[in-house]
């Protein structure tokens, strides 16, 4: 037990020191020696741990990923929440919110990394798809929503929302931005069969 948590710590200092150079340095001018350096570690013990530089830029997005799941699993959970506050409460929390994770973003926008961002992407839907759904057929249970598709309606409005509210892909005026976000959760009430405007005013005590 010991080694593993000496091993799991170890690996989460490279990831840590990876992750700051990554974002105020960029991907592709930080090197392994640079990630070396900043750990404190021989170029051995960093390849017990990892076989690239790639490889750590996944570990890394798996982490933030995990970390935005994590806590749209405990909103999803949360029995003082509605079904409707929960599906807006999983959805709040997957924004990132650390000062890194903000600078990791920004690295992953840049062109040259446009395939590790769509893996983010992709790794962020596939996570949060089965626990939104799940919340879907609580309320369909509970005679609130109506929905013949709860898992694809959710892949497809999650897709929508995380492509065309990123700001690295789309770079629109703020009030653009805003008509998006009320077209898609107009998309949503239509999806779950409920009462024009019920996501859209809680939505707004937060977005405005």
């Amino acid at each position: 037990m010991k080694g593993s948590k000496e091993y799991n710590a170890r690996r989460n200092d490279i990831l840590d020191a990876a992750g700051r150079l990554f974002g105020r340095k960029g991907y592709a001018k930080c090197t392994v020696n640079d990630i070396l350096d900043a750990v404190g570690i021989a170029k051995g013990t960093f390849y017990y741990y990892f076989k690239s530089k790639e490889e750590v830029l996944d570990a890394i997005i798996d982490r933030v990923t995990e970390t935005a799941a994590q806590r749209a699993r405990e909103a999803a959970a949360n029995p003082a929440f509605s079904p409707a506050m929960k599906i807006l409460n999983v959805i709040l929390s997957m924004r990132v919110e650390s000062e890194e994770d903000h600078e990791l973003l920004e690295e992953l926008h840049k062109p040259e990394n446009a395939l590790m961002h769509q893996k983010s992407l992709t790794s962020m839907v596939t996570i949060v798809t089965p626990i939104l759904a799940k919340v879907v057929e609580e309320g369909i249970d509970q005679g609130l929503f109506k929905s013949d598709f709860p898992v694809q309606y959710m892949q497809i409005f999650l897709t929508s929302s995380i492509v065309l509210l990123d700001e690295g892909i789309f770079q629109a005026k703020p009030e653009q931005q805003q008509m998006t976000l009320r077209a898609l959760v107009a998309l949503l009430e239509k999806m779950l069969g409920v009462r024009e405007e019920t996501f859209w005013n809680m939505a707004k005590q937060y977005w405005g």
